[in-house]
C-alpha cells in the first residue's frame, strides 16, 4: 500500500492549483451527470472532483473508503462511480463487486497507481469497466468518464 505518493508529481499543476481549494460542496443543478470519487485522499478527490466539474459533470458526492463509498452511492444514486483500488476498510476491488451487484447499469471506473496486467484482470471480474493510472494525466480519466457515459 502506498500511502507517502507525493501526487504533485502524480497531478503536475492542476495537483498544484487544487490544493488550496475547499471541499467541493454538491452541485445540485440537473445539469451534468452525477459522479461520486471514493479515494481515501482528501487530496486527490479533490482535484479529480474540480477536473469533473470543469468539464460538463456535476459532482455528487465522496466518500473515503469503499464501505462508506457503497453508502454514498446508495443514497445518492449517480451515473458513474471513481474508485481507488487501495483504501483502508474496503478496497476498490471489493466495493465494485458489491456496486456492479447493486447498480448494473453504473459504469465504474478505477482511478489508481496500480494499473498492471493483474490488477486489470482483477478489476475486470470485478465488473469494472476502466482502469486509469494516477499517473495519467487528468484528461484521460475525463474522456473516459464522458465515453462510458455517452456524455
Amino acid at each position: 500500500m502506498v500511502d507517502t505518493v507525493d501526487f504533485t508529481v502524480v497531478f503536475g499543476m492542476l495537483f498544484r492549483e487544487c490544493k488550496e481549494m475547499p471541499v467541493i460542496e454538491a452541485n445540485k443543478s440537473e445539469v451534468g451527470k452525477a459522479v461520486v470519487i471514493v479515494d481515501d485522499n482528501a487530496a486527490v478527490r479533490r482535484t479529480v472532483g474540480h477536473a469533473l466539474l470543469e468539464n460538463g459533470f456535476r459532482f455528487y458526492g465522496e466518500a473515503e473508503n469503499g464501505a462508506e463509498g457503497i453508502e454514498v452511492v446508495k443514497q445518492l444514486k449517480p451515473d458513474l462511480a471513481i474508485l481507488d483500488l487501495s483504501m483502508p476498510i474496503m478496497n476498490g476491488l471489493q466495493a465494485a463487486l458489491i456496486l456492479r451487484k447493486m447498480f448494473p447499469q453504473m459504469p465504474v471506473i478505477l482511478f489508481s497507481l496500480y494499473g498492471d496486467g493483474a490488477v486489470k484482470a482483477e478489476a475486470a471480474r470485478a465488473g469494472i469497466d476502466a482502469v486509469i493510472s494516477k499517473t495519467e494525466d487528468m484528461p484521460v480519466l475525463i474522456a473516459k468518464a464522458h465515453e462510458l457515459l455517452h456524455f
